[in-house]
């Protein structure tokens, strides 16, 4: 209650004036209109409420439907087939299981990229699903350069890939159920044929490897076997080892022979006169065996041609043989192991989770965006207000 403004007045007998207060009528409460205006009038509702109710018109009235469709799956090898299981598909959909890290990790990559969208294209038309006339002008696709595309399908195409689970989950959303669900099974398709390609390029890479280790070996092999036929050619020989084999026992009986040729010369000197005939039979023939031995071995270990070094020569080619041969034996037990090697890491998607046919929208989320976009211009327009109120004290 307010007071009116003192009145002074003279009382008879005093003279002092006597000051009078008097209680003055309420004052009335601001008309509607005028609120409206106040309220019409603060910079709060053109920058918060305003924005926020068109936003919430958008959404509520004019926002078309967006129907997701969503699929999981795991990027395995051959190595993990004996303890995958329905059981070991499940646990890894809900928290277990390995897979092929670095595999999965380039699927999501190739579902994310230019490519994709791209071969996407050529087995569904992805610009006539996302523009479609239903669709509301804000969401739907307006161009059709590759670029554009590509930028717009990131928005709608998402694909995560859990570590700890080793899960891949790809989400498409479009503004049909049957188009999500579409282009979903399209991109699986598409992951699996990269995934084939990617596997049959490594084990292509293995078993090139493997199939020039076994072209070398077979060189090897030939140029060692030529290079021994034309030794025996040129020696005129099959079997050098042999002949110096037979040589050694042919010294070792003439040895023997004169050995033997000794003692019978001694044997026969102790009864015989030194002039006898037999006994210089007996000298002649040792002279003979000492002269041959002598021969013999001069023939197998002095000169050019020897048969020390045509045995040399001999056991290198041998040798290089054997070992030609133990190559070739190792190149194709290492082409078998690679092959099967090849098979038992060939990696491949297996599907935990089949894109399914949506049936409630779940995009847009009309309360969360309403709410962000409230918040958002609320904190904004705090902090500008805050801003403004400074500068104008500081002004003052």
């Amino acid at each position: 209650m307010k007071l009116s403004p003192p009145t002074t007045a003279f009382e008879p007998g005093r003279a002092e004036p006597v000051t009078a207060w008097s209680e003055a009528a309420p004052t009335p409460p601001p008309k509607p209109e005028r609120r409206l205006a106040r309220f019409l009038r603060h910079p709060f509702t053109w920058f918060v409420l305003v924005p926020t109710l068109l936003v919430t018109v958008y959404f509520y009235g004019i926002a078309s439907p967006q129907f997701v469709s969503e699929a999981r799956f795991v990027v395995r090898s051959r190595a993990d087939a004996p303890q995958l299981s329905l059981g070991s598909v499940i646990s890894a959909a809900t928290g277990g299981g390995g897979g092929a890290t670095a595999e999965a990790n380039s699927v999501r990559d190739f579902l994310m990229s230019h490519d994709a969208v791209m071969r996407a294209q050529a087995r569904v038309d992805l610009v006539g699903i996302w523009s479609r006339e239903d669709a509301d002008f804000y969401a739907r696709l307006h161009h059709d350069d590759p670029e554009r595309l590509t930028k717009f399908y990131n928005s709608m195409v998402s694909a995560s890939f859990d570590t700890s689970t080793s899960v891949t989950t790809l989400r498409v959303r479009s503004f049909r159920p049957e188009d999500s669900k579409a282009i979903a099974v399209t991109l699986l398709s598409l992951s699996e044929a990269l995934v084939n390609s990617l596997s049959e390029r490594a084990r292509e890479d293995a078993l090139r490897i493997a199939r020039a280790e076994l072209l070398v070996a077979e060189h090897r092999v030939a140029e060692s076997r030529a290079a021994l036929t034309r030794f025996r050619e040129a020696q005129q020989d099959l079997d050098s080892a042999g002949t110096a084999t037979a040589a050694a026992t042919t010294i070792s009986a003439m040895e023997s022979a004169l050995t033997a040729a000794n003692a019978e010369l001694r044997e026969r000197m102790a009864f015989m006169r030194p002039d006898n005939p037999a006994l210089q039979v007996t000298r002649n023939r040792i002279a003979a065996l000492e002269r041959q031995i002598e021969v013999e071995r001069a023939r197998r270990t002095q000169g050019e041609g020897t048969l020390a070094q045509q045995l040399g020569n001999f056991e290198r080619l041998m040798l290089e043989r054997e070992f030609a041969d133990r190559q070739l034996a190792s190149a194709t037990a290492s082409l078998e192991a690679a092959r099967v090697e090849a098979q038992r890491q060939q990696v491949y998607i297996a599907r935990v989770v089949e894109p399914n046919l949506a049936v409630h929208p779940l995009y847009p989320r009309k309360l969360i965006s309403v709410g962000s976009v409230f918040l958002g211009l609320s904190v904004a327009f705090g902090i500008g207000w805050l801003l403004v109120a400074g500068m104008r004290e500081h002004a003052v």
